[in-house]
């Protein structure tokens, strides 16, 4: 019924990234409970800049409409559903901190799980908030 209107698509990102970030809490935790485990590497979520690239499509396109002649020609302005991004778990391979192949930072770690944390909490208020406008809206 709201997923049709800016309401139920702004409470439906803010579901799914709130969803991202319980992953993401799951990832960091066994990251800082594997920080001594040899050749250990650290994953991270990948999913903000998915969900910006797919917001910025249906933008472009709507701004700058492709016509395609020929089946053969590429489509540049292709809008992509923000519905379609799944978070992704990526390894980090590049970076390494310890001579036994681990690459986990403790610190960094903690700073990322409490910057999640915060960034959870500012997630479920901008949650309330939406519910509050819509509870005024129906008085």
């Amino acid at each position: 019924m709201f997923l049709n209107n800016s309401f139920g698509k702004n409470l439906d990102i803010l579901q799914r990234t709130m969803d991202v970030s319980m992953i993401r809490q799951d990832v960091l935790a066994n990251n800082i409970a594997n920080a001594d485990t040899p050749n250990f590497k650290r994953t991270d979520v990948n999913f903000e800049a998915e969900l910006k690239r797919a917001l910025d499509s249906e933008s472009v396109s709507s701004r700058l409409p492709a016509a395609l002649t020929n089946e053969k020609h590429i489509p540049f302005c292709r809008t992509r559903n923000y519905r379609d991004v799944q978070p992704r778990r990526v390894l980090d391979y590049l970076s390494q901190s310890d001579n036994n192949g681990n690459n986990v930072d403790t610190e960094q770690e903690s700073m990322l799980l409490l910057q999640n944390q915060l960034r959870y909490d500012l997630l479920a208020r901008s949650v309330a908030n939406q519910f509050s406008r819509l509870n005024i809206v129906l008085r």
